[in-house]
């Protein structure tokens, strides 16, 4: 027995040998793992500034600017008188017109009034005022002139016809049923300033112009 363990030891020691110094490296190990793995001469070391640059989401373009409005093709001011023309036309003297800047005359009518149409005879517009003098109304007159009014009822002269149809309005709730408005025969001659080729800016400043004078009127050209 004795015998058979010394053999046995002996055959573990040869084993151990073998294995550690005559054995093949294991096919699937790496014997020098940090001198494969690790390469120093391909090594670089870089500083922060080297790095390369984070892409920054940029912000989107702001939209186009809206365009312009066109220009406007021609406005017109007035309307004024011939006496009126030299106080006009020195008030356009600053903005330099030159070719752009035209003149248009009219003949308007420059009075407007509220009547009864003629009646028949004196006597008949007597019976009419006695109607009018009934229902409260005391400004009138009878136009006796040898014209083709005479013999109607007159209720008022005025500048405009809006004011004529003010006047009308409150005759009618007043009961008069038969006045009407009309021109009163007065015709003048007018005078309109018109200008071409007018931009946003130029409006702008024929729209104080017209504010400054009172009565006058900017709008397109007809």
């Amino acid at each position: 027995m004795r015998t058979l363990f010394f053999l046995l030891v002996l055959a573990n020691l040869a084993f151990f040998a073998w294995w550690r110094f005559a054995a093949a490296p294991d096919a699937g190990g790496d014997p020098l793992p940090i001198g494969r793995q690790i390469e120093p001469e391909k090594l670089k070391i870089i500083s922060p500034a080297d790095l390369p640059a984070t892409p920054v989401a940029q912000k989107p373009a702001p939209p186009p600017p809206a365009p312009a409005p066109p220009p406007v093709a021609c406005l017109e001011w007035g309307s004024f008188t011939l006496a009126d023309a030299g106080r006009v036309e020195k008030a356009l003297e600053p903005l330099a017109l030159g070719s752009r800047l035209t003149q248009r005359r009219s003949e308007e009518t420059t009075s407007w009034w509220v009547f009864i149409p003629p009646q028949s005879s004196r006597q008949a517009a007597l019976k009419k005022t006695a109607e009018l003098r009934a229902l409260g109304v005391k400004d009138y007159f009878i136009v006796q002139d040898d014209s083709d009014h005479r013999w109607a009822v007159s209720l008022g002269v005025f500048r405009s016809v809006e004011a004529a149809q003010a006047r009308l309005a409150a005759l009618r709730g007043q009961g008069v049923r038969t006045a009407e408005v009309g021109p009163r025969d007065t015709v003048a001659a007018k005078l309109w300033y018109q200008v071409t080729s007018v931009d946003a800016p130029l409006q702008a400043r024929l729209k104080d112009l017209a504010r400054q004078l009172e009565g006058s009127e900017l709008k397109e050209c007809p």
